[in-house]
């Protein structure tokens, strides 16, 4: 069976399943690149409106694959860092693509598997779930996946976290921004399933504009450029034929035409 699932059903749900449960959904090489195709083909999908990332068995992913650690303490440092770029690569695919994305988190998650879920738009995780950016420990250190992580939690949480590379629990996660929502095991899919229905009731080009605003505003001083270029989206999506539909039917007291 192939490593990484894709599952597109008509409904607009994408599914890519990280499927290597016997490792905990730890990553290599070819796992990073499947990703990275993965991502890219539902992100360029018409017909997907929400992508659900999962793990298969206990894990969400702990992370980089143990025999893919043992290799890369032979790379040289062009080969470290071509490595490297690949797993820079593929989380940022994850980070910009223009459909939403849910980190459905079912499991621990370590290293590089508490990337994805940062750099997922929302993340539901159960309350049994546990985290840990332990790469200090190894001696390394979390640089690939930072700029997700901080975006997620924060500089002061980052000060502890990739510091200690202690492990930490799903409400300490939900505490600190990691998880959007908290569930039990039984109540996961339900959770998510509301989720995804809030998604399906928005309409998608201003979702994957909303996105798009996000990455244009964060963490950005606010300049007449800034304020110029806010103003330029907004009128670019009022005039756009889902922006009219949309307001069309706020006003006219009907569904719009991309709720089912």
């Amino acid at each position: 069976m192939s490593d990484i699932l894709i599952d597109i059903a008509d409904t607009g749900i994408a599914t890519v399943t990280m499927n290597r449960g016997d490792v905990h959904n730890a990553f290599n090489e070819q796992v990073i690149a499947d990703l990275t195709a993965a991502f890219s083909r539902v992100g360029e999908d018409p017909a997907v409106r929400v992508v659900l990332l999962r793990g298969v068995g206990r894990s969400f992913s702990a992370g980089a694959d143990l025999s893919w650690m043992k290799k890369m303490a032979g790379y040289s440092h062009e080969e470290n860092l071509a490595d490297a770029m690949g797993l820079a690569t593929m989380l940022r695919t994850l980070d910009e693509c223009p459909k939403p994305t849910i980190a459905v988190v079912q499991g621990p998650a370590f290293g590089g598997g508490v990337g994805l879920v940062s750099a997922c738009d929302i993340a539901i995780g159960v309350e049994t779930a546990t985290f840990a950016l332990s790469e200090v420990r190894l001696g390394i250190i979390p640089a690939a996946i930072s700029p997700y992580v901080i975006a997620a939690i924060g500089e002061r949480a980052c000060r502890r976290y990739f510091l200690t590379g202690e492990r930490f629990s799903a409400a300490e996660a939900h505490r600190i921004g990691l998880l959007h929502e908290l569930t039990t095991a039984d109540g996961l899919e339900e959770t998510v399933a509301k989720t995804v229905r809030s998604l399906m009731d928005s309409a998608p080009t201003a979702v994957s504009a909303a996105k798009e605003l996000i990455r244009a505003v964060a963490r950005r001083p606010l300049t007449d450029d800034v304020v110029r270029d806010t103003a330029e989206r907004i009128a670019r999506q009022r005039a756009s034929a889902e922006g009219k539909e949309g307001v069309g039917a706020f006003l006219d007291k009907r569904t719009p035409s991309w709720r089912s």
